[in-house]
């Protein structure tokens, strides 16, 4: 009875973790969380808590702001339909919970965000004072859960990873967050786009779907270190690609680009994410 209530639970996670990312633009009330869950909202909402260290509200919330400053950084839409997109009724309402989480207006990060300082970036430009270093790795060992779509929405094949890890007592405290990209998205359809949210384990280990052991190749890999909202990320690969890497004298590997997270969103403000983007080289 014990193993199958676990199983249970673990699943309940699982889904409705699932249901939130795929279904921000919907209402996500802690009544229609719960009927997915199939648990009373105040049960549900504890265990949510209790496993994820945050509220479901705090969830939404963190989930919304962070793809509405995906579109202020990457996209033309107005603000105010950016403020709609993330559930706010006004924009007044949107600016304080933004610069809150982002530490600026809405207008002005769009203006001055992490984003403009690659995007200026020019011969002619602002110089950019991220750190880009050589460094050798040796092979590691991951466990992974495939995660195909938008790259912004690997957080929910995190929450897999982490319920399915802490269902078969798998988890340890000093595990190491690391997604593997294995697509361009400048030459791949958005939804066929595939990554892996992985954690890195001492030695290979046989596990059982939806986990899988996969590897990191070792060798030389440029790394960027770069700090703030993940959705800022992009303009941070396109300097890594077009002007560092030209200029640096080195040729890419055939080999996946992936990222090591050293901070957890849902307890760093999102300017303050460290994330350590890795390149391997020839």
């Amino acid at each position: 009875m014990e193993q199958a209530t676990s199983e249970s639970y673990a699943s309940r996670l699982t889904r409705v973790s699932a249901y939130i990312h795929d279904h921000l633009d919907e209402e996500l009330s802690l009544d229609v969380l719960a009927r997915i869950a199939c648990l009373s909202p105040y049960h549900w909402h504890r265990i949510y808590h209790a496993h994820f260290g945050e509220t479901v509200a705090a969830t939404v919330r963190r989930l919304r702001l962070q793809r509405a400053a995906a579109d202020l950084a990457h996209t033309d839409r107005p603000i105010l339909k950016v403020a709609e997109r993330a559930g706010y009724d006004s924009q007044a309402a949107f600016t304080r919970a933004f610069c809150a989480a982002f530490g600026l207006p809405p207008a002005r990060y769009r203006e001055v965000g992490n984003h403009s300082v690659f995007k200026a970036s020019t011969p002619q430009g602002v110089h950019v004072m991220y750190d880009v270093g050589i460094t050798t790795i040796a092979p590691k060992s991951l466990i992974a859960v495939e995660h195909r779509g938008s790259y912004m929405a690997i957080g929910k094949s995190f929450d897999l990873l982490f319920t399915t890890l802490a269902h078969r007592n798998l988890i340890r405290p000093d595990l190491r967050m690391v997604g593997v990209y294995l697509d361009d998205p400048t030459s791949v359809p958005e939804a066929e786009w595939r990554s892996q949210a992985c954690v890195v384990v001492d030695e290979p280990m046989t596990v059982e779907a939806p986990l899988f052991s996969t590897h990191i190749q070792g060798g030389d890999h440029a790394v960027l270190k770069y700090k703030g909202p993940y959705g800022d990320m992009r303009a941070a690969y396109d300097w890594l690609y077009g002007q560092w890497l030209p200029s640096s004298g080195c040729d890419a590997a055939d080999a996946p680009v992936f990222e090591h997270y050293l901070d957890s969103p849902r307890d760093t403000p999102p300017t303050e994410l460290r994330t350590d983007i890795y390149l391997p080289l020839k």
